[in-house]
């Protein structure tokens, strides 16, 4: 087992990576001091319930837990305000209190409403995170939490630090490679902002990583997480630094709300969002082959570098002037300067991100 600690001060919290954590998931709580004597809440969804719902409840149970599920459906689109509410209705029916814990069991969406959940129920209370995608490595760190509105993704929520995250990587074993692909754009992003050299071990372990081989995998989402404590830990609210972490997505999000949530997973919405912005630094002077090496890295792992030909370049832009991101008039945008190193630029014209969204769908 690898373990890692998000440094907070007194919100410090530990990441723990290994096979077989699902069934000793009592033993972990009560390490972490989460109390046995108010009912837990666990939130998953569809596709995950019938894996891991009913290993992770017995396994609590044995530990002396209390727990009470909820079952979401399976996407994007249940990251809403009305699936929040049905949620909180269920948590005061099973008689949830200030001492409880929400449970997240699940992928970045599960992470994302379940830690808004506890981030709002009687004003905060305890979560833990325990991801069952690879995705969900780069959600389930750094406690930020929400729900989509239907004009922009993430705009509803808050910062609200989970107790611990329990990584099984045994969870993984039932992804579709699809969403295997999807995940790993994450750990591709990790590299892309912070780590020329991890970038070159990604490059050069991709069948490995695709194909789930346990030591690899377990390295990559290592040093993925890695990554993201090192920016949390400097940057928890996203004041400055922590903004690099959104590299790819101000494009990345335009493309999930503008296909309805339902077209590209999140890994490939961003993964056309990082060829974006290397582009974007293209066109700012930087070298090209910042642009063809990151172009080059998705595609070898069969992910998206262009936007689907059927997309609306206005309804993107419009998407993108309701992202966060959008200020002043102007676009900030993480751009990188090198493999490995990236600014934040809060003087990106639209009329430069047009021309770029442009080319993403010309597949240059």
């Amino acid at each position: 087992m690898r373990e890692l600690t998000v440094d907070l001060g007194e919100r410090s919290y530990p990441i723990y990576f290994g096979e077989g954590l699902l069934h000793q998931a009592a033993q972990f709580f009560t390490n972490r001091g989460i109390t046995s004597k108010s009912p837990i809440m666990i939130v998953t969804d569809s596709s995950v319930a019938p894996h891991y719902l009913s290993v992770l409840e017995a396994a609590l149970q044995s530990g002396g837990y209390r727990t009470v599920s909820y079952i979401v459906p399976s996407g994007e689109k249940s990251k809403s305000l009305s699936q929040l509410e049905e949620i909180v209705t269920v948590a005061l029916e099973a008689g949830l209190d200030r001492s409880s814990t929400v449970v997240a069991l699940g992928g970045g969406v599960v992470g994302d409403l379940a830690g808004f959940v506890a981030a709002s129920y009687m004003r905060g209370i305890k979560f833990v995170q325990v991801p069952t995608t690879i995705l969900a490595h780069d959600s389930s760190v750094g406690g930020k939490v929400g729900v989509n509105h239907a004009l922009a993704k993430n705009i509803i929520g808050a910062f609200h630090q989970p107790e611990m995250v329990l990584y099984d990587l045994n969870t993984l074993r039932t992804l579709p490679a699809r969403e295997v692909a999807s995940g790993l754009a994450e750990m591709i992003k990790h590299g892309l902002i912070w780590d020329a050299e991890f970038v070159a071990w990604i490059d050069g372990h991709v069948q490995h990583l695709l194909a789930l081989e346990p030591e690899s995998l377990s390295y990559g989402l290592y040093k993925g997480c890695s990554v993201k404590a090192s920016v949390v830990a400097e940057d928890e609210r996203e004041n400055d630094l922590r903004a690099i972490l959104n590299l790819g997505h101000t494009i990345g999000h335009a493309l999930e709300a503008v296909s309805g949530y339902n077209e590209l997973l999140h890994g490939e919405a961003i993964a056309i969002g990082m060829v974006g912005s290397a582009l974007i630094a293209k066109h700012l002077g930087f070298d090209a082959s910042i642009y063809e090496e990151t172009k080059r890295i998705f595609t070898k792992f069969g992910l998206p570098t262009s936007i689907p030909e059927h997309l609306n370049v206005d309804q993107i832009m419009d998407a993108m002037m309701h992202d966060k991101k959008f200020k002043e008039g102007s676009m900030v945008f993480v751009v990188p300067t090198a493999i490995g190193q990236v600014e934040i630029r809060k003087d990106i014209s639209a009329e430069l991100v047009r021309q770029v969204v442009i080319e993403l769908k010309e597949e240059i």
